[in-house]
């Protein structure tokens, strides 16, 4: 491979939640974590979103406990550890980067636990959270997710938080978010927004990738679609970077160069792409991309895409 230093970001991975529950350790586990920290190095990877997510089994007021315990497992271990740095203003990253340091930015899955009260969400925001998906599949009091039957898209209350995020410099992100959801934050938002883990649906018709329309209604808003590492979202059956690379061509055919990065999902799924198995294998990603599209491109998708997103809508 011939190319200079890549900024990598990946938009979604879910190991806070595997260390909360099934007690891993970021900076020891060397085996079971598909993105610990020395997976992390091996993949390149400067900028990681650490998202904080509760199973639907929980009541909202419960789901608050546990996201407070992920926050501070972020602060105690992943940044105690003392090589990252959190995501918190405009800049952080240059500076983290320049003072060797790898940083985390904190995301919910679902906005159960702002129940209803936009004081959860400012506190939330004063904690470091930096974005949130506003639902899992189920509804909440933000919206309907994609697993519902009724879709009666944002709620009152769903608009005001969608407004509310535009003003503390928090991003929006529609992954898993009903399509009716979808469209009344295209209406309501004022700023970039995401969908940080999916696909395209004329690809591969899951209920959690994006029609056509839907991906360009996201690049006018200026955000971007991390595409996912997700083996149901890529095709059926086994699945490898060749069929992830059908979605991203189909998505640049759109126009999406500029809007369009990596959400792996990594340590949330249950089973992986056979060639992309943990972050380990994110290089082989990078090798295919610059190979297909060149330099330039490869380089928007790994994470310069995804770095304008966020100098755009985070404060200074």
């Amino acid at each position: 491979m011939e190319y200079g230093k890549t900024l990598v970001i990946d938009g979604h991975a879910d190991i806070l939640y595997r260390m909360e529950k099934e007690g891993l350790r970021f900076y020891e586990d060397k085996d079971n974590l598909h993105l610990n920290y020395d997976r992390i190095v091996k993949a390149g990877i400067d900028l990681q979103f650490f998202v904080l997510f509760v199973e639907p089994k929980y009541t909202p007021a419960e789901q608050l406990t546990i996201h407070l315990n992920m926050i501070e497992q972020f602060y105690s271990e992943v940044v105690g550890g003392g090589k990252f740095r959190p995501i918190l203003k405009k800049g952080d990253l240059e500076r983290n980067l320049a003072a060797g340091y790898r940083s985390g930015l904190l995301s919910i899955e679902g906005g159960d636990c702002i129940q209803s009260d936009l004081r959860i969400l400012r506190t939330m925001y004063r904690l470091g959270v930096r974005a949130m998906g506003l639902t899992w599949n189920q509804a909440n009091c933000i919206a309907d997710g994609c697993g519902e039957k009724i879709d009666r898209g944002l709620t009152p209350f769903g608009r005001d938080v969608v407004r509310e995020m535009n003003r503390l410099g928090m991003i929006v992100d529609v992954a898993h978010l009903g399509e009716k959801g979808f469209w009344d934050v295209m209406e309501v938002a004022k700023a970039p927004v995401i969908a940080s883990h999916a696909n395209a649906r004329a690809i591969h018709d899951h209920r959690r990738n994006l029609h056509d329309n839907q991906l360009q209604a996201l690049f006018k808003t200026g955000g971007l679609i991390g595409v996912t590492f997700v083996p149901m979202f890529v095709g059926t059956g086994d699945v490898a970077i060749s069929d992830l690379m059908r979605h991203i061509d189909h998505i640049l055919e759109l126009g999406g160069e500029d809007h369009l990065g990596i959400g792996s999902d990594f340590d949330g799924i249950e089973w992986t792409m056979t060639d992309l198995r943990h972050g380990g294998d994110l290089p082989r990603l990078q090798e295919r991309l610059f190979k297909a599209y060149g330099e330039d491109v490869m380089k928007k998708i790994m994470g310069g895409n995804f770095k304008r997103v966020i100098d755009s809508i985070l404060k200074g």
